[in-house]
């Protein structure tokens, strides 16, 4: 590794920032480029190493032209330098919590997130900058395969945490081991910590505090064994000296009624538990079984009356079907899923017969057969007479070894889980072997009958199995060029319908109007607006609003972090795009030429960064003006046309009695009423105008602390040399100015003007009681077929223009499905948060009456639906809880199934707020009525 002298501090040459950078960055191309398995990388803070990145390339000039790439946690150009960052604090990566326990080391927090909270540096890396800064704590981490070809290389950031407790001794510990080491090493680190002859010392997976398995396989993996994080492990002094405890509790964990019972308590995990915190009545309970402190750990006989974890449950003879399921730790979200899909009639007999010669072991895009062989196992298990909770423990294992994003504790999306099940179980049991290719055609004018049926015989010589039997349907998907109104018909199937909440199809979008020419004060206006709109419905909504003249047009702006994020100039742009906590600024300015180029104003203002240092930072909402550019600008230009865009900021008093104020400049604009109360650009009255005409030809000869970055990337100061001229090239379509509001300035104008953008939508108190009106499930599926422009993410490339497009698209029922899976997406996701939505969806128990949604109308099978079981969602995004209500068919009556908590509940408690994946079963005609059970 190079060699580098130490800072001045040690007493050493100091490297200067760009010497750093280089020296890093050529340090991680060569440690990143040589990485495997083994290797060594280190967490630091993000917040430490985007201050040391800002050190290092203060002197880079590498914003572009552009204010949109200025970063709000970087100084600009011409800003005052940086200072070298002190020593590496790592300590609000640390958890506070582990800290008194040195047998498990420092422990992180368990919320991290890579890019967010730290960053991972090779140890090259982490090397070099140790011996320049120094600091701490140390965290490394070690580079492990994954994946199910195992050549996949991840940082393992979180090692396993496993909670050691021993028999007979009743001592217990917590220990980090890595998913890759191997049982013997446990077995070493075990002994290790208790101070244990080796030969005294018997392991087992005891997950949930049920002996599952003796781990004697020295050789074989943590990762192999399906260890969990927080899971416990028993520690067995009795089972090698053959005394009672080896013998009276077996493999399930059920214990003799002869033999000396000893009970563990649980483990006392830092990990919350889902469900503690819900609202609702049928999910009021907390989901932990932690004991209290003062329970005696060795207390006799609590096994036999806990028996598999079932608290409060009691037997109801060989009923089927009524069997829970053990919450293993954040899992409600998969219990739930599994029981709607476990009491679909279908799936239920599929299962319960021989479907192993079904398995397609061969499919690249599946399990192996595994996952289906492990859902098989579980749905067996709980259709088995009695009312005994089952652990999915073995499911969750393959689970998490085929999706990885779902092992774990943490809580998860049961409808992200339900549609990987859906199609890993499709995959496992695919009776197409090798499926052919086919090249699908377009329409092309052919009979939508002709080419549906087209569509659906291509996607059964590929897709054949017992979920497209039952759960797959196919709807029309009709795209509209917007160029030259091309149309394209497809019939692709789906598995389950998304609905959206929408009881109306307009919205409200807030945004805030600035003039280029000087001429009045920033204003916040509310207009309404189609809610599939396109951005030449809000143009024309803000044209209306501010009386647009014929010569005046509207430019949109996404404002981020006080600059210009992104200009929305193509009017097709899906309104779909504009989130709600976005931030938009609309300037009225002249009609562009093509001459014309934009001035684009960035405000910056000092801000303390330590008690010694500070910099300048940008702050309130960017200006704009479109100006014409002939043969180039002089310094006297901009100051003028960056003076009179901040005139009406001026307060009144600013104009009296100051010797740094002179009157020889004038400008035509005049100043405009203070009343900043009303929604829409202000118009004054003439006797207001008159009053504040003369002090508004007031404007100071003191030129403006401007500093404009040109093409080149360089900072012209524009607060001299006025005669100076500023070339552009023909290629220039804008000007980056840079206004630094110093003190003296700040006191002349109100600045507040510029401060506190609005959201595009702000949730409150009204809009909350809105939301919580009913919402037809209709309407819901409505708003889904409804045509509506593509999201830029999803454009379609029109093979009539050659061009990517924004097209239109219409969706259409064509064929339903046996069972229909409604999603209602009560979850939305923008940059800085997420909502729930808690809207109540009146969704009809009995006849469901799709008819009139289905456009294929060959078709004699009834259209007619009947709920049997959903998914319900208590409580927020991050501590909710997730439960199922389901109709078993047999008894014509409603459950609850609450993990292992199950209990009768009435029709009319079936629907809720909360429903959130809604089962339908097809109704089947009066001649076959009996199969419906």
């Amino acid at each position: 590794m190079t060699e580098v002298a130490m800072s001045s501090s040690n007493g050493g040459t100091e490297l200067s920032p760009e010497e750093e950078r280089v020296l890093i960055r050529d340090i991680a191309i060569a440690a990143e480029a040589n990485s495997k398995e083994g290797d060594t990388f280190y967490l630091i803070t993000q917040k430490w190493w985007q201050y040391w990145i800002s050190y290092v390339n203060q002197d880079q000039q590498n914003n572009g032209n552009d204010g949109s790439s200025i970063s709000a946690n970087s100084d600009s150009p011409g800003s005052s330098a940086f200072k070298r960052p002190g020593g590496i604090d790592n300590s609000d990566l640390v958890s506070d919590a582990a800290l008194g326990d040195a047998s498990i080391g420092i422990e992180i927090h368990d919320s991290l997130l890579e890019g967010r909270d730290y960053v991972l540096l090779p140890q090259e890396v982490w090397s070099q900058l140790y011996s320049w800064y120094g600091g701490g704590p140390t965290l490394e981490r070690k580079v492990i395969s994954s994946g199910l070809s195992k050549t996949e290389l991840t940082v393992e950031v979180y090692p396993l945490r496993l909670q050691l407790l021993v028999v007979p001794k009743g001592d217990r510990s917590t220990i980090r081991i890595s998913k890759k080491e191997t049982i013997g090493e446990l077995h070493r680190r075990v002994c290790e910590i208790f101070y244990l002859n080796s030969e005294q010392v018997c392991i087992w997976d005891y997950d949930g505090h049920h002996k599952h398995a003796l781990m004697n396989d020295l050789d074989k993996t943590l990762d192999d064994a399906g260890l969990q994080t927080d899971q416990d492990i028993l520690v067995d002094l009795n089972s090698v000296n053959g005394t009672a405890l080896g013998h009276s509790i077996k493999g399930t964990g059920y214990a003799d009624k002869g033999a000396t019972s000893l009970l563990l308590e649980p483990s006392k995990s830092s990990l919350s538990i889902a469900g503690g915190l819900s609202a609702s009545k049928s999910a009021s309970r907390s989901c932990s079984t932690e004991p209290s402190n003062n329970e005696n750990l060795m207390s006799p006989g609590r096994e036999l009356d806990n028996t598999n974890g079932s608290v409060g449950v009691t037997t109801r003879g060989a009923t089927c079907g009524l069997n829970g399921l053990v919450n293993l730790g954040n899992t409600c979200f998969m219990n739930s899923a599994i029981q709607c899909l476990v009491h679909t009639p279908e799936f239920a007999r599929y299962f319960q017969e021989d479907y192993h010669q079904e398995i397609n072991r061969q499919n690249p895009l599946g399990m192996v057969g595994e996952l289906a062989l492990a859902f098989g196992d579980l749905l067996r298990r709980l259709w088995a007479p009695g009312r005994i909770p089952i652990s999915p423990r073995s499911f969750k294992i393959k689970l998490a070894r085929f999706a990885p994003q779902f092992s774990g504790n943490n809580q998860h999306d049961s409808q992200e889980l339900l549609a990987f099940l859906l199609d890993g179980l499709h995959e496992d049991l695919n009776r197409v072997k090798q499926k052919p290719y086919i090249n699908s055609r377009d329409a092309d004018g052919r009979p939508d009958e002709e080419v549906a049926d087209e569509y659906w015989a291509n996607h059964i010589a590929r897709n054949n199995s017992i979920i497209v039997d039952v759960c797959q349907g196919q709807y029309k998907s009709t795209l509209v060029c917007p160029v030259c109104n091309k149309v394209s018909v497809t019939f692709d199937p789906f598995m389950y319908l998304s609905l959206p909440l929408q009881s109306t199809t307009t919205r409200t979008i807030t945004i805030t109007v600035f003039t280029c020419d000087g001429s009045a004060l920033p204003s916040t206006c509310t207009v309404t607006v189609p809610k599939q709109g396109r951005c030449r419905d809000l143009i024309q909504a803000l044209s209306n609003i501010c009386s647009l003249k014929q010569s005046e047009e509207i430019r949109l702006a996404e404002i981020r972090n006080h600059l210009i994020q992104r200009f929305l100039e193509d009017p097709l742009i899906s309104l779909s795009t504009i989130k709600d906590d976005d931030r938009l600024a609309a300037y009225k300015m002249q009609k562009s030429a093509k001459s014309n180029i934009l001035l684009r104003l960035i405000h910056r203002r000092q801000e303390q960064e330590s008690s010694d240092a500070q910099r300048w930072k940008p702050f309130g909402a960017p200006f704009v003006s479109s100006i014409l550019c002939e043969d180039g600008f002089t310094v006297a230009n901009i100051q003028k046309i960056v003076q009179s865009m901040i005139t009406p900021l001026l307060k009144k008093e600013g104009f009296e009695g100051s010797d740094n104020w002179d009157a020889s400049i004038s400008v035509a604009a005049a100043k405009p009423c203070d009343d900043n109360s009303i929604k829409a650009p202000m118009e004054c009255t003439s006797n207001s105008m008159n009053k504040d005409a003369n002090r508004s030809k007031v404007v100071t000869s003191q030129k403006l602390p401007l500093q404009l970055i040109d093409e080149n990337n360089a900072c012209i100061d524009l607060s001299m040399e006025e005669e100076k001229t500023i070339e552009l090239s023909s290629s220039s379509t804008s000007l980056l100015v840079y206004l630094d509001w110093r003190p003296e300035l700040l006191e002349k104008y109100n600045t507040h003007y510029l401060e506190n953008l609005p959201e595009v939508f702000k949730y409150g108190p009204v809009v909350k009681k809105a939301r919580n009106e009913p919402l037809s499930l209709y309407t819901c599926l409505e708003a889904f077929l409804r045509e509506e422009p593509l999201v830029p993410e999803d454009m379609w490339y029109c093979p009539q223009c050659k061009e990517q497009r924004q097209a239109s698209k219409k969706l259409d029922l064509w064929r339903l499905p046996e069972v229909l899976v409604i999603h209602l997406k009560r979850f939305s996701y923008s940059r800085s948060m997420k909502h729930k939505l808690e809207t109540f969806v009146n969704f009809p128990i009995h006849d469901l009456d799709l008819r009139n949604y289905v456009v294929d109308k060959r078709s004699s099978r009834r259209q007619l639906y009947e709920l049997y079981a959903l998914i319900n969602h208590y409580g927020s995004m991050g501590s909710g809880h997730y439960t199922a209500h389901i109709k078993l068919l047999d008894e014509n009556k409603w459950y609850n199934f609450d993990d292992n908590h199950i209990s009768l509940i009435n029709d009319e408690d079936v629907k809720s707020s909360a429903a959130y994946v809604l089962f339908y079963r097809r109704v089947k005609s009066d001649a076959s009525s009996s199969d419906a059970a």
